[in-house]
């Protein structure tokens, strides 16, 4: 069914109804996803705006907001987050070619990351519209952390890198975010952005019961060609892509979950193994991709 609404990508206006997706973890209430008939961008039709969106992450299973650690999706974040955050912070001296400089985390949730750059002599912003979140990062980092209209306080070409941790899925004011995270980059800096990919062979494996699809949460749902289109409508271009290997397995548990009603750990251990080695020569098929991004 083609119904008229515009491609947050190309602006085009012949748009299809692709399926449903349920909100497994917080509302059970089902979305409908939709695709760009022109770019092939796929997005959440009818999502919830921010002014209310704040009622579907009241859950203490989304736990990059709550630093929960009562069952065991919470310890194994917890365990993966803090193996990964040394090697972003890796990543991103690699990339910038500087062992410190100046840093904004657009989305920190409770401040983890940025804690681990600070430690590292990081000039440090963050960015986080969740309160409680918000304030459990400003208890860690010792700094105030920004709202999202607070990116207009930042001083233009002063960051040496940007992060955008699972985070640009999320964001209501694309065009604006966008063209504020340009404005603040500096010329040689570098912007890192991690989102889930649904080319991925756990997205295919799993479909309408995907994790990753986190409707209505997830208001975007990109490939590496939908990001590059994204980046070039905003002047920026892909420099290189990096493959996020855990991913595939927590999704995968989460996946099992709401498709079963309980987690097959060997189902989901397979799948996300078999995902990660259909990766292992091309980085567009992993389940998430950091995508690394220059004027």
């Amino acid at each position: 069914m083609t119904v008229a609404q515009a491609c947050p990508i190309c602006g085009n206006t012949s748009i299809s109804s692709a399926f449903q997706v349920k909100d497994f973890s917080v509302s059970q209430e089902t979305f409908t996803l939709k695709t760009c008939n022109n770019c092939h961008f796929l997005f959440t039709a009818n999502a919830p705006d921010k002014h209310v969106i704040s009622r579907y992450y009241q859950s203490d299973t989304y736990i990059s907001h709550t630093d929960g650690k009562k069952g065991l999706f919470e310890n194994i974040y917890q365990i993966v987050r803090k193996r990964t955050v040394a090697g972003k912070r890796k990543m991103i001296q690699h990339f910038t070619g500087k062992q410190n400089g100046a840093l904004l985390d657009y989305g920190c949730g409770t401040g983890a990351f940025l804690q681990e750059m600070k430690l590292s002599d990081w000039k440090i912003n963050g960015v986080e519209p969740d309160p409680g979140a918000r304030t459990k990062a400003e208890e860690l980092t010792g700094i105030s952390i920004l709202v999202p209209d607070g990116l207009t306080s930042l001083e233009t070409n002063s960051c040496d890198a940007i992060t955008m941790w699972h985070v640009l899925e999320h964001v209501h004011d694309l065009e604006w975010t966008l063209e504020q995270l340009k404005r603040v980059l500096k010329e040689d800096g570098k912007l890192f952005i991690a989102v889930p990919n649904n080319n991925a062979f756990d997205a295919k494996q799993y479909g309408a019961y995907w994790a990753a699809y986190d409707v209505p949460r997830h208001l975007y749902h990109f490939t590496p060609t939908t990001m590059d289109s994204l980046m070039k409508k905003y002047g920026l271009h892909v420099v290189a892509k990096k493959p996020m290997w855990f991913d595939s397995f927590y999704v995968s548990m989460l996946s099992e979950k709401y498709k079963h009603g309980k987690i097959g750990y060997l189902s989901a251990f397979i799948i996300g193994m078999l995902s990660n080695i259909k990766a292992f020569m091309q980085v567009d098929r992993c389940s998430s991709v950091i995508y690394i991004i220059a004027k």
